[in-house]
């Protein structure tokens, strides 16, 4: 089985939907290995989810200078990939590779697992979206204040400039012009999971 017909099964595995052409669509850069430990990551967080159509999935083993979150539509196969940015502590020496997760308070770093969208509220970077972790990985994501928000260093023309992107304090942090689709895509009670593959 290749590549794009693996996740395309492993979707359908996860929806229980019949294939559907849509799936010879999909990204390369979306890896199979990451889409499983986000499917046993919705199976055994199920019970926490309001909503199981949408997922998103932040692929860490990526360059920052990549689209390397994807936002899933389960039902359609359908996958939007985006730019997005990780920890100053996962990168101290800003490579655009992200080294390492932290769950550490103060370590400024991504933390890798499955997160629940909650809220939405405006602070001081704008619009931005309360994340709860739902793994030993990730459970001080609320205390650690990592949300979703927009950022001026997470846009494509700091790719264009420097070949990557800048550093969030451990939060998922993207352009302004992709948040809008971020926010009403996965919108409270949506799962996103956070790894490497």
């Amino acid at each position: 089985m290749n590549r794009r017909n693996f996740i395309g099964a492993s979707l359908v595995g996860l929806t229980g939907l019949m294939a559907r052409p849509a799936w010879a669509a999909l990204p390369n850069s979306l890896n199979p290995r990451l889409l499983a430990k986000a499917k046993a990551a919705m199976a055994q967080h199920r019970k926490s989810l309001l909503h199981t159509d949408i997922i998103g999935i932040a692929d860490y083993s990526l360059h920052s200078a990549k689209p390397r979150f994807h936002i899933v539509d389960l039902e359609s196969g359908k996958v939007s990939s985006l730019l997005v940015a990780h920890g100053k502590g996962s990168d101290p020496k800003h490579t655009g590779w992200l080294k390492n997760f932290s769950n550490v308070p103060g370590s400024e770093a991504s933390s890798g697992g499955a997160y629940l969208t909650s809220n939405t509220y405006t602070g001081k970077h704008g619009l931005s979206q309360r994340l709860k972790g739902l793994d030993p990985s990730n459970d001080l994501a609320e205390a650690r204040a990592i949300v979703i928000h927009g950022a001026w260093y997470a846009e494509r023309k700091m790719v264009k400039a420097h070949g990557k992107l800048g550093r969030s304090q451990g939060c998922f942090a993207f352009s302004e012009t992709d948040l809008d689709q971020v926010l009403a895509r996965l919108t409270p009670g949506h799962l996103i999971y956070a790894g490497k593959a």
